[in-house]
């Protein structure tokens, strides 16, 4: 970034994007029980409770002490994040997964200021700015925030409440706002 408004700017950008995500997420949570966030949708495929689990722990490794230690912390267990929560796993505990995991993150990324944007961490001792890495995990959050929404939509199936524009209506909707939000004609 070559001027301070610009970094300013981009990082307002991916703040915005984080929690676009997020609530996003969120929407497709709403319209699930315990049940379904349990549910596998086949042999070897990942239920919307080990997205949560898989999440949490890469937000709390990565965004605990961000600026100051390795993004991989030495007390991080990735592996059993794959591992599917027992059967009593309460939605509610999810939840608080859920809400942990981005808890820490977002009060990070709320704490950084755009000159921030170009200092340099560590990721698995591999060094990247602080730019580099907030983009690596909008990629990341992406992902899987998009596999738990399509996960949620098959548990749901006709009863699915759509997240954003639905389909037939584009005509409906108008852009507004700076980041373009849809909002009602």
């Amino acid at each position: 970034m070559n001027a301070p408004g610009q970094a300013a700017e981009a990082l307002d950008a991916i703040r915005h994007i984080f929690r676009s995500q997020k609530a996003t997420a969120d929407g497709a949570l709403a319209q699930l029980a315990a049940g379904d966030l349990l549910a596998i949708p086949h042999e070897g495929g990942n239920s919307i409770a080990v997205i949560i689990r898989h999440l949490r722990g890469n937000m709390l490794s990565r965004w605990t002490d961000f600026l100051t230690t390795d993004g991989e912390k030495p007390w991080r267990q990735r592996d059993t994040e794959f591992e599917q929560p027992p059967p009593e796993t309460s939605r509610d505990e999810l939840l608080r997964w859920w809400e942990e995991g981005w808890g820490v993150f977002l009060a990070t990324l709320d704490s950084l200021a755009p000159e921030d944007l170009s200092r340099t961490i560590t990721i698995r001792g591999q060094e990247h700015t602080v730019l580099e890495a907030l983009l690596r995990q909008t990629h990341h959050y992406g992902y899987h925030t998009g596999q738990l929404v399509l996960l949620a939509r098959w548990r749901r199936g006709p009863a699915w409440e759509t997240l954003s524009i639905a389909r037939g209506a584009s005509a409906d909707y108008k852009p507004s706002g700076r980041h373009g939000e849809a909002r009602p004609r």
